[in-house]
């Protein structure tokens, strides 16, 4: 990764694979609408971190007319961030969500696929793609949700299943990625991740509930639980995710082709319940918090086997949850814009302008 370009690179994973890329000496070229709040200061910390070593392009993924191909053309490795990233959201617009992530993802593939040197592409996908997973018997516990065949986790070898227009989009991705190294040849990896957190994320009540339920927090705002509290997920810090791109990319002879399950896995899991114990014992008082019902599409329980990324790049989750949590209290309590900032996203860009980022 002497010369990635990350698309979606001014949000949350983005910024924080940029920084990590850069203060290794690489020079990194970020493409990014600039629609979702925060990114504006997360590129802009980017820029005062590390110069001209940082190139920074604002574009769009569905636009195919755009600066796309002649990025790819300068990469050594392309990281696709960019995408709508909520369920509820694609819900209620399910054709931007389809040309955001589906045909946006095509795109690149295509940019990628006809560059004179094709470069390692890695997709950020998501645990979505195996559904609500209805048929998995779960046990309660102690007041959480696990799986009771599965201790685990769900393996990469469980069916596909999409649901909600998300899941649709981002599977539909998915399989296009795997599909253009059979049929193209590219050397494409797909990391289908769980919930990622860490610093310079900028939590909304419909994607990243870690980072949410931390601000809601510390601004003493009331936090919604969707559901009993009881769900269960495996929860991965954000410096973990970005060792696993870096080993993957490195790993590319026996990766390419691959898709992997990329989460906290078992040892790293977390309801929604406990996290308010956490931030209780974190900010000094328990969070406000009312009860809805659960939404569309959101599984009870779902845990990362991540034993193929061990087995095949030598990856796995090193950072408690106690560990990462603190780390992202810390850096919001530094910088404390952030509890000020609208949390809605900008109005819907013409084309030419920009896609939503993690």
């Amino acid at each position: 990764m002497d010369r990635p370009l990350i698309i979606g690179g001014a949000g949350f994973i983005g910024t924080n694979l940029a920084d990590h890329r850069l203060s290794a000496g690489a020079h990194v070229t970020i493409l990014d609408s600039f629609r979702r709040p925060g990114t504006r200061d997360n590129a802009a910390w980017l820029r005062s971190r590390h110069g001209n070593r940082l190139t920074i392009v604002e574009g769009d993924v569905r636009d195919r007319r755009g600066p796309l191909r002649r990025l790819v053309t300068d990469a050594d490795v392309v990281v696709h961030l960019a995408a709508q990233v909520a369920v509820t959201t694609s819900v209620r617009d399910p054709r931007e969500d389809f040309e955001i992530n589906a045909l946006g993802t095509f795109n690149v593939l295509e940019a990628v696929r006809h560059a004179p040197r094709p470069p390692v592409v890695l997709y950020s996908s998501t645990n979505k793609v195996y559904g609500k997973l209805d048929d998995l018997a779960t046990v309660e516990r102690d007041g959480r949700h696990a799986y009771r065949d599965l201790p685990l986790g769900v393996p990469e070898t469980r069916s596909l299943d999409f649901h909600s227009p998300y899941g649709c989009s981002k599977g539909a991705a998915d399989q296009y990625v795997l599909d253009y190294h059979r049929i193209y040849g590219l050397p494409t990896v797909v990391l289908r991740q769980s919930c990622i957190y860490g610093p310079h994320q900028f939590g909304i009540s419909d994607q990243g509930w870690v980072a949410w339920f931390a601000i809601q927090a510390l601004r003493r705002r009331p936090i919604v639980v969707y559901g009993d509290g009881t769900q269960v997920r495996d929860v991965l810090y954000v410096g973990d995710l970005v060792a696993a791109y870096e080993a993957a990319v490195v790993g590319i002879a026996t990766t390419a082709g691959n898709a992997y399950n990329v989460g906290g896995g078992p040892s790293n899991t977390l309801s929604l319940l406990e996290l308010l114990q956490l931030l209780a014992a974190r900010v000094g008082h328990v969070p406000a918090h009312t009860f809805e019902e659960a939404r569309p599409g959101d599984q009870l329980v779902f845990v990362s086997d991540v034993r193929k990324a061990a087995r095949d790049f030598g990856w796995r989750p090193v950072t408690p949850v106690a560990e990462g949590l603190g780390r992202l209290i810390a850096w919001l309590r530094e910088n404390e814009h952030v509890l000020t900032l609208d949390q809605r996203p900008a109005a819907a860009p013409g084309i030419g302008s920009a896609l939503a980022t993690h």
